[in-house]
């Protein structure tokens, strides 16, 4: 899978996704975003066959060539049914998978790679780059909070305890600058908890190793939302550069006719009080069980708030009986919604939320107080910047849903008066947000450095 027209290359680049969760999507809007700003550059897109089949248009620039890759899964493999196995597979296998595959591009092409764009994940391409005498550019998808979790994971482990028995997962990370409200339980699973010896958690501690020796790190983000966090990494990384929110950038170029709203919840939302409307999503790969959905549905239908409510069609058999008929004037189910247009319009009042990053960063792109029902990685880091740090949100009680803690949070969110402070600290981040974007923002300068970084050659 690759486009046949050839640019005049000054330089090409290595572009190597991680194709699970929304990874690979980002990877890609910033590829076309360079490639777009450096026409005379090559950009090599590698990601698996799936990945690739549910990414590309047919409209792509001639200087953004595609390659499949292997998904790194032994032929005849029995999975034990571990939902991080297929990912686990990949990252044992990816550095063999890589090597192949960008030595058959730089053939097809008759150009060496100048540059290697990876996902941070990818710590192995440090040594790979410095081999094929190129530079090393990560991408890590997550905010700043996690980043820093990841490259300070020894300090934690030696500064903190790790017996969860004897009541420090309630300590605070102070000895970092900028994680003082952060506990030693919000951070990801495989840094002080967790099975410190799995592929995915070594993946992430040789990962926090590698990076300062990046020529530079990028993420989708921008520097006023984390200005002591974004101050500290710039010290411990060659180039640290924020470019987001990424949701606002792409949206500056699109029409409202390209907006994809196959359910009308844009039609529907136009029809509701402002900041009165909350919108329920979790995200491509999480999912709440069986009860907590109970939860949602009962509390959304106690309290009357409207809703728009993105949830898999295989999972609407777990609403209650009747639910979806006697709350057809109060809301919408839908299996898909435009998630980044509903949580930019006026009547938008609360986002509830897995709390990734990338649905972090558009609420607080659209001025949205949030909901927060973390699941696992960096979730439970971002649901506790949301409420103590930013304090643009809540948390669930005990991080799971039950009719009354749902109440509660609706009620405080939408109703009271810190509700009210959460909405104006939101509105805040938005300003902040959309001046990053605009012309001479803090991301648009990151993104002229980004450029730099990827499209010169060391020759």
């Amino acid at each position: 899978m690759a486009n046949t027209d050839q640019p005049t290359t000054d330089s090409h680049v290595a572009i190597l996704a991680f194709p699970f969760g929304s990874h690979a999507g980002i990877l890609l809007a910033v590829t076309r975003r360079l490639a777009s700003a450096s026409p005379t550059t090559l950009f090599s897109f590698f990601s698996t066959s799936q990945s690739n089949s549910s990414l590309f248009p047919s409209d792509l620039p001639s200087n953004i060539r595609v390659h499949d890759v292997a998904d790194g899964i032994p032929e005849g493999y029995v999975f034990s049914g571990s939902p991080h196995e297929p990912l686990e597979l990949f990252l044992v296998a990816a550095p063999e998978i890589f090597r192949k595959a960008i030595a058959s591009a730089e053939s097809d092409v008759g150009k060496k790679v100048t540059c290697m764009l990876t996902d941070a994940f990818f710590w192995f391409a440090s040594d790979m780059a410095a081999e094929m005498k190129a530079i090393w550019v990560a991408f890590w998808a997550g905010g700043a909070n996690s980043l820093s979790a990841h490259i300070y994971t020894d300090l934690i482990r030696d500064t903190v305890c790790v017996n969860e028995e004897d009541g420090c997962m309630e300590g605070t990370l102070g000895f970092i600058s900028g994680m003082e409200k952060i506990r030693v339980k919000d951070t990801p699973e495989g840094v002080v908890f967790g099975n410190l010896d799995s592929v995915f958690s070594d993946t992430l501690h040789r990962m926090g190793l590698a990076l300062p020796r990046a020529d530079a790190v990028f993420l989708n983000s921008f520097e006023e939302l984390e200005n002591t966090l974004t101050n500290n990494l710039k010290s411990e990384l060659k180039r640290y550069l924020n470019i987001g929110p990424l949701a606002l950038l792409s949206s500056t170029s699109q029409t409202d006719t390209l907006v994809q709203d196959p359910h009308g919840c844009l039609d529907w939302i136009k029809k509701q009080g402002t900041a009165s409307v909350a919108y329920i999503g979790f995200g491509t790969v999480a999912t709440p069980p069986p009860g907590e959905l109970l939860a949602i549905a009962e509390g959304l239908e106690s309290r009357k708030v409207p809703f728009v409510w993105s949830l898999k069609e295989k999972n609407m058999v777990q609403l209650p009986k009747g639910f979806l008929e006697r709350t057809r004037e109060q809301g919408i189910v839908v299996p898909w919604a435009p998630q980044v247009e509903l949580l930019k319009h006026e009547a938008m009042g609360v986002f509830v939320s897995h709390a990734g990053w990338n649905s972090v960063l558009e609420s607080v792109s659209g001025g949205v107080p949030m909901i927060c029902r973390p699941f696992f990685g960096d979730h439970r880091l971002n649901g506790r910047a949301v409420e103590a740090v930013w304090e643009i949100g809540v948390t669930l009680i005990d991080g799971v849903f039950t009719r009354d803690g749902f109440e509660k949070c609706l009620d405080r969110v939408l109703v009271q008066d810190d509700g009210k402070k959460m909405k104006s600290n939101a509105k805040k981040l938005r300003e902040q947000a959309h001046k990053a974007v605009s012309e001479n923002g803090s991301s648009v300068e990151n993104f002229k450095r980004l450029l730099d970084a990827v499209v010169s050659t060391l020759n």
